[in-house]
């Protein structure tokens, strides 16, 4: 059980036809490397559940502080790193946070964020998530459809995690409805120096 939007929420266990002892998974974080040179050491970091604050599909680059700061430390004190946001549903958009100097005299630079929001870009009501899907489909379009050597490429992946699961590894770890996950999903991020985007 717990609070989604100030609204109590039951748990996935507690829902109407879901037996009570369910070891379905509805939470998983990944942390994950793309073998090739130029991602080398680059960690993608995955989080998706039910029950979360906020229904939110984004995909987040986070990227890394310049060694150099051409303002200095001090100016640039309070300055989170740069960030490109692609928003995928339900507010589809893209949101750029980067460094601005504050207008004064000094020397003081802010995170500021600039947003394309595409509803309001084009004043057209968006297709739900499969109507584009359905219509590119009666017509013969392919284009926006998964190939299936991207099917079982995912599945390659996804295969060995559910069967490490079904052995009882890594052991379930339970989080309130209402809530962004487990302690454990926080620590990972913690582990690396990083902490999770809230959308």
């Amino acid at each position: 059980k717990g609070w989604i939007l100030g609204e109590r929420v039951v748990g996935y266990r507690e829902e109407h036809g879901i037996p009570p002892g369910s070891l379905t998974e509805t939470f998983a974080v990944l942390r994950l490397f793309v073998d090739n040179w130029r991602w080398a050491g680059v960690p993608f970091y995955i989080r998706a559940g039910k029950r979360l604050p906020k229904r939110a599909t984004e995909i987040r680059v986070a990227f890394k502080k310049p060694p150099h700061l051409t303002f200095g430390r001090d100016a640039a004190a309070e300055l989170e790193s740069n960030a490109i946001t692609l928003r995928i549903q339900p507010e589809e958009g893209i949101s750029l946070r980067f460094g601005a100097k504050v207008p004064s005299a000094g020397v003081k630079l802010r995170s500021v964020t600039m947003d394309f929001d595409y509803a309001s870009s084009f004043l057209v009501e968006t297709p739900e998530a499969y109507e584009r899907l359905l219509l590119d489909c009666m017509i013969g379009d392919p284009t926006l459809f998964t190939r299936a050597d991207e099917v079982e490429a995912a599945w390659a992946l996804i295969d060995p995690i559910e069967a490490a699961w079904r052995d009882g590894r890594p052991a379930l770890q339970f989080y309130e409805a209402g809530t962004w996950g487990t302690a454990a999903a926080a620590k990972l991020l913690e582990a690396d120096g990083r902490e999770w985007h809230r959308p």
